[in-house]
């Protein structure tokens, strides 16, 4: 072989070396996959529930499970009136009223400013209110407005709102409405905003990346191994609820334009948000305990850190302390008759 030959040969060689180190470099760069292995059964919630206290200090472990298929989470039950939250008006009629006619005439929008309503009818067959359903009679109708919500109290324009539209409905099938006085509903509303300010949370926690970023295929099949499905937002899985209708016992969200991405593995994520909305979730589904195993199992299978929202490391005590508190507020709104989980409270706390 001629020097010149061998020098074109060593050459090349040299240069497919330095492509493949680039293309090495450039991989091992860029955000964690999903690893690829034999199916295998993911975790479920259960294995969140052992009651293990947080510690970030052990090893960091990588598994090479293959994420299991995320489904839509499930939908959430239908709401009932409740003089707790309810302002409250009786609609008595004089015969019994079809489902179909009363379906007719219920009014187009069920909302009155930013508070929702409902009309309900006693069925005559069961003594159960309900809905108004096809097929079905009703000797009796109530409407209720939500008196507060997340936006607020109840005003009078809103009020207002709902007694003509409740007015109109009750024309149509000819019912004499009593609507309870507004002054009084709109200082009973204020009361309960007061109440649920003072009694509403959303805690949260951040798992942030320590090294290499994660992509969205590597966030979804660590999350799906703890029970997490996708939610109806991008970037946004939930740990649904055991109960049909329940909503999701926790949420774990990331930058939701990763998510929409043309190729999401190639998106960068580095921070997550793992939280749980306490007035939604009953506290024997155990949100709480299940958040803080979740944050420790994803931060030790992820390398990430899990810091408050002032980027702060949160420990053993900072959970400790934040259950501590929890337990206060559970108390209050039990109290109230307004317990965490009910359908009263996701209601209020909307």
């Amino acid at each position: 072989m001629s020097l010149t030959v061998a020098l074109a040969v060593l050459g090349g060689l040299v240069l497919a070396a330095i492509v493949a180190h680039g293309a090495w470099q450039a991989r091992k760069a860029g955000p964690k996959r999903p690893a690829v292995a034999e199916p295998t059964q993911p975790m479920t919630r259960g294995s969140l529930d052992g009651g293990i206290e947080p510690s970030f200090d052990a090893p960091v472990g990588t598994p090479t499970e293959p994420a299991a298929e995320l489904r839509p989470a499930p939908k959430r039950a239908s709401a009932r009136l409740d003089p707790l939250v309810d302002a409250m008006a009786s609609l008595e009629v004089e015969v019994t009223i079809s489902g179909d006619m009363a379906i007719t005439h219920l009014p187009p929008t069920r909302r009155a400013g930013g508070k929702p309503f409902m009309i309900e009818g006693l069925n005559a067959d069961s003594g159960e209110w309900e809905q108004p359903a096809p097929g079905q009679r009703y000797r009796e109708f109530q409407a209720g407005v939500l008196m507060a919500n997340r936006t607020g109290a109840l005003n009078e324009i809103e009020y207002s709102e709902f007694v003509q539209k409740v007015q109109a409905f009750a024309d149509a099938v000819g019912a004499l409405p009593d609507f309870p006085d507004m002054l009084d509903v709109v200082a009973r509303a204020r009361e309960l905003d007061a109440f649920a300010n003072e009694h509403d949370a959303q805690i949260a926690v951040h798992l942030r990346a320590r090294a290499a970023a994660w992509s969205v295929g590597y966030i979804q099949q660590h999350a799906a191994r703890h029970g997490f499905v996708a939610g109806l937002v991008p970037g946004r899985l939930v740990l649904p609820g055991t109960e049909d209708g329940a909503p999701p016992v926790l949420s774990l969200s990331f930058d939701p334009q990763a998510a929409l991405a043309d190729d999401p593995n190639q998106a960068a994520v580095r921070d997550l948000t793992l939280g749980f909305d306490v007035p939604q979730t009953a506290a024997a589904a155990e949100p709480f305990q299940a958040w803080q195993a979740a944050a420790q199992a994803l931060a030790l299978a992820m390398d990430a850190d899990v810091v408050d929202d002032n980027g702060q490391p949160l420990s053993a005590s900072g959970f400790a302390a934040i259950g501590a508190e929890l337990g206060q507020l559970y108390g209050a709104l039990d109290a109230r008759d307004i317990a965490a989980g009910s359908a009263a409270a996701r209601r209020l706390f909307s």
